[in-house]
């Protein structure tokens, strides 16, 4: 019997177990085999709460469901409050494993064991994650670290679950015309590569040294410095963090932090991610984030887990700031003219229908506070406006819409009062000031000084070069005096685009210090 073949097996003897059956079929009148079914399964207890039985299910299915129940807990307003109470609990509360795997797993990556590489190692894991756990030592300098150790057996779980969702996508893709304009297979490809991305413990410690530059002069998020001698692939070794896990709302009001300051922060963070640097932290539920306790820091942000980041080319850092622009103004012609223009709508759509949907669907949300917003009418809504209008999901921006979803529910969490398109539209307008004002052209012109510098010396030559090839004799005499005058005119336009571009990169080299200063 395959692999796959078990896996399925276990799930549904899972679900079985746990009564997970009981709650997707409660108010649906079933058919006679699955109430016979049910009939044979009198000998299961479901004497526990639902939210229970719902986590431990996804506890026992592993990492990967582990993770889909991250990222529900963090959607109270789709979920029953009991449910997303108890999924919460995932992220700091899955089962460790023994701590001499985790012991064994150190001596083989770093060459040795604990008690030779650290000043002192605790056996007792911290905090145990989805893909790894973590562990408190100090170096022999007596410096605090935290050693992350990845979870054995790990990377055949993950296969194995990526594959199962590999095979439901070909099947949705195959049989649901509906389920195609969603690309199943690529969605679920980008969400293969960032997982496996996840599992190799020194590309999560690179990026949380990118992340550590971009936010080197920030007074908003703090995150761990990375040891690198003391990093594998399967064992990472970061500076320790000490703080308030950000979802215990209690104690920080106790400790003295602005709650309302620090859910502004939290937009500021994500927005300066997303559209200054196109490097973000994709997988910001509250397990990963604390909030500094340290006098020096007091109330700043620190991230934690970097597994999982996404990244942003120049066009869809644009796309998404002209969208979110648009949005904030209430110009939703402008919407649904960045959806036809970007390809993600048919060519053939009517501009004034899509603009007349989006604004149906968006209008009702402004000038209120989350509290009093349903984001999940409004992205069933969406949801509905883009199956009418045939537009296609964006796989690249799948890790975007799911750190979205978290930074909602943090914001939920934090300020329920928080008017999100407020705090928003100032920092993208400064952003769009900063890409298309002289900042902008400076900042370009800095990047391109390099490829200017190498082709400017031989700009002399390639000119003679392009005289000499049009200057060839030719045995037609007759033919030679048509094309000596076409010669003569290419030979003016070669030149007097070459005297432009000299000109003008001569001009902008020169000036790029005075405006520079002046700006």
């Amino acid at each position: 019997m395959s692999a796959r073949l078990l896996r399925v097996l276990k799930i549904i003897r899972v679900a079985l177990h746990y009564g997970l059956d009981e709650m997707v079929m409660r108010g649906v009148k079933r058919p006679v085999p699955l109430r016979l079914l049910s009939g044979l399964l009198f000998w299961r207890d479901l004497s526990a709460p639902r939210g229970v039985r719902l986590r431990r299910a996804l506890e026992e299915l592993g990492p990967i469901f582990v993770k889909f129940g991250q990222v529900l807990s963090t959607r109270r307003d789709l979920m029953p409050a009991d449910l997303a109470d108890e999924l919460a609990r995932l992220q700091d509360r899955v089962p460790p494993f023994a701590s001499e795997l985790a012991v064994a797993e150190i001596t083989r990556a770093l060459g040795k064991p604990p008690e030779e590489l650290f000043g002192t190692f605790s056996r007792e894991p911290v905090a145990s994650a989805s893909v790894a756990q973590v562990h408190f030592a100090t170096l022999k300098d007596g410096t605090e670290v935290a050693v992350k150790v990845l979870r054995p057996g790990v990377h055949r779980a993950v296969s194995g679950d990526v594959a199962l969702m590999h095979i439901i996508a070909g099947w949705v893709h195959r049989w649901s015309a509906d389920g195609r304009r969603l690309r199943p297979r690529e969605v679920v490809a980008e969400f293969d590569k960032y997982l496996h991305d996840e599992l190799d413990l020194m590309r999560e410690a690179a990026n949380a040294s990118q992340l550590r530059r971009n936010f080197d002069d920030s007074p908003l998020l703090l995150v761990p410095e990375m040891f690198w001698d003391y990093c594998a692939e399967s064992v990472i070794v970061m500076e320790r963090m000490h703080g308030i896990p950000i979802s215990q709302t209690a104690r920080l009001r106790e400790a003295g932090v602005d709650l309302k300051k620090l859910s502004s922060d939290g937009v500021e963070i994500f927005f300066t991610q997303v559209f200054r640097h196109g490097f973000f932290h994709a997988d910001m539920h509250p397990g990963n984030i604390l909030v500094s306790t340290d006098p020096k820091t007091f109330g700043r942000y620190i991230a934690l887990d970097f597994g999982i980041v996404g990244t942003l080319v120049d066009v869809d850092k644009d796309y998404l700031s002209q969208n979110f622009l648009a949005f904030f103004r209430r110009d939703y012609k402008r919407v649904a003219l960045a959806h036809i223009e970007s390809g993600w709508a048919p060519k053939d759509t009517r501009v004034d229908e899509l603009e007349s949907a989006v604004r149906a669907c968006c209008e009702p949300i402004f000038d209120r506070p989350l509290a009093q917003i349903s984001f999940g009418q409004v992205l069933l809504r969406l949801f509905q406006t883009s199956r009418r209008f045939n537009i296609e999901v964006q796989p690249q921006l799948v890790l975007l819409q799911k750190t979205l979803l978290n930074i909602e529910g943090l914001g939920r969490q934090l300020d329920p009062e928080l008017d999100l398109w407020l705090t928003a539209k100032p920092i993208l307008e400064q952003w769009m000031r900063e890409q298309i004002g002289w900042r902008g052209f400076i900042d370009r012109l800095k990047v391109e000084a390099p490829q200017y510098a190498h082709i400017l010396p031989q700009l002399p030559r390639l000119v003679q070069q392009a005289l000499i090839a049009q200057a060839q004799p030719r045995s037609d005499e007759g033919e030679l005096l048509r094309r000596l005058i076409g010669e003569q005119r290419r030979t003016q336009r070669v030149l007097g685009f070459a005297l432009y571009f000299v000109g003008g990169l001569l001009i902008g080299v020169l000036l790029a210090p005075l405006l520079y200063a002046f700006y």
